[in-house]
């Protein structure tokens, strides 16, 4: 069957019966062998092996040992294509239950994986594919934030767009661009290894910087537009295709959201404290490694220009919890006091290098994320997290709910996050897409490999920072 995109999954109506939101089976007490097994694996990595039988053998809770030991190879396992092209490595990544490479999930995918390359050269050549490949993305379009696997059809061909045959979907999503900046230096950084900063690289580092200028729009609207034939109301563009009207400010547009969802005011500010960090990466690649003073300047530059705006236009007094950064603001005056569970979000910050866990704007912000006055954070009887209005009301992504933990400094906080991660598999051994608030058995997404292997990541990041923790009973 050909697999349906992100909107579609919560669009049709039979989508029980067509195993998108799925009513889990019975769960059986002795855990399943639910992997795939060894022979059908797209990748196999003698570090990945080893990491599992040594975390199986730290982690207490036998039922949590076994999820790790599913979620956390799972992109390895099932979503990576490697060759080599032309003699450079070359990975392509789909999402999962998705046949088609986003820049932003194919970075999450394998971020885990990297403190193992030093260790593995065939997984090291691996991840290097990946930046390769999202390279040659950038070069295509700097614009699309999914790739299909070379020229093909896509379901959004007719899009009213500037589509190109390589193209799976062509949403401007700030985000994108600024993961494969992350997974380039830190690749780089991890390894040693320049190899990936060829001429190509280069190239589309400045295509970037030249994007998020353009996305500025102090001369003009530019060239980008996206409308689609829908009636699901974000899955378009208002403004004729370019968003609704924002006074510009230093700020860069993003006109969709990491979770593919059209923004109501373009400055999405978790996207452009992302940009900050990217570029002052960029900034060190080319003055280290290109030796390019001139566009390593640029770079700082335009990183300080977008902090500078961040600090005047995005941090919003709130009336309850003082100072917070608001999630979209338009240049008005208007802003968007919500949180999205997509990374990036206001949540995530401290996570992706954007901000100091303990500054005091993002601790007022955190709590007003994990309260009843964001409209997306969501309690029940099964957990509570914040959910994502691509999901609609009263479904919580257990994104949200790793994402917690990972930015938590509370023991107390991050069991009840694993208790809820533990309690809302549904049976399957896997994360999900969401899940119901009060019945964990109805998920979206039976196969998503970025909520997987970023669950593998966190109970990592315990291993490494609170051992105590895994060695309780949840």
């Amino acid at each position: 069957m050909k697999p349906l995109n992100r909107r579609q999954f919560l669009q049709t109506s039979s989508l029980v019966s067509m195993g998108f939101l799925v009513k889990s089976p019975a769960f059986a007490s002795d855990f399943p062998q639910v992997r795939v097994p060894s022979s059908q694996r797209k990748f196999n990595s003698p570090a990945i092996e080893a990491t599992i039988e040594r975390m199986k053998g730290s982690i207490k809770d036998t039922e949590m040992a076994w999820l790790f030991e599913n979620c956390f190879p799972n992109t390895l396992d099932t979503t990576v294509h490697f060759k080599l092209k032309e003699g450079r490595p070359d990975t392509f990544v789909i999402t999962g239950d998705i046949h088609a490479m986003w820049l932003r999930d194919s970075t999450a995918q394998v971020w885990p994986y990297l403190p193992l390359i030093t260790k593995d050269e065939k997984l090291k050549q691996l991840i290097a594919g990946v930046v390769n490949r999202q390279t040659e993305c950038i070069l295509i379009d700097p614009y699309a934030n999914a790739f299909n696997d070379g020229p093909g059809h896509s379901e959004w061909l007719k899009d009213h767009t500037d589509m190109k045959p390589e193209l799976h979907e062509r949403k401007w999503e700030l985000d994108s661009l600024c993961y494969t900046v992350r997974l380039a230096y830190h690749y780089w950084k991890t390894a040693q290894d320049t190899s990936v900063f060829d001429d190509k690289w280069l190239k589309a580092a400045q295509l970037i910087i030249e994007t998020c200028r353009e996305q500025q729009r102090f001369k003009n609207r530019g060239k980008y537009r996206f409308g689609r034939t829908t009636s699901w109301s974000t899955d378009t563009v208002p403004g004729n295709g370019y968003g609704n009207n924002t006074k510009p400010n230093g700020l860069i547009h993003s006109i969709f959201r990491p979770s593919d969802d059209a923004t109501q005011y373009p400055f999405l500010i978790p996207s452009n404290l992302f940009a900050v960090v990217s570029f002052r990466q960029m900034a060190e690649i080319a003055d280290k490694v290109y030796k390019n003073i001139t566009f390593a300047n640029e770079c700082r530059a335009f990183a300080t220009e977008v902090e500078q705006a961040i600090k005047k236009h995005a941090i919003i007094n709130h009336a309850q919890f003082g100072p917070i950064y608001a999630m979209e603001v338009d240049g008005f005056g208007n802003c968007l006091f919500q949180d999205d569970a997509n990374v990036p979000n206001l949540l995530s910050l401290p996570y992706l290098g954007a901000v100091n866990l303990n500054d005091k704007i993002y601790q007022n912000t955190r709590k007003f994320i994990l309260s009843d006055s964001n409209p997306y954070f969501f309690k029940g009887k099964a957990a509570e997290g914040i959910g994502s209005p691509h999901t609609l009301v009263n479904q919580i992504w257990p994104m949200s709910i790793i994402m917690r933990a990972m930015t938590s400094t509370n023991d107390t906080e991050i069991l009840a996050q694993l208790r809820f991660l533990k309690n809302t598999h549904a049976g399957t051994g896997f994360m999900h897409e969401s899940f119901d608030k009060d019945n964990a058995s109805q998920f979206t997404r039976k196969w998503f490999a970025w909520a997987n292997t970023l669950f593998g990541e966190l109970l990592l990041k315990i291993e490494r920072e609170r051992p105590h923790i895994l060695k309780q009973q949840l």
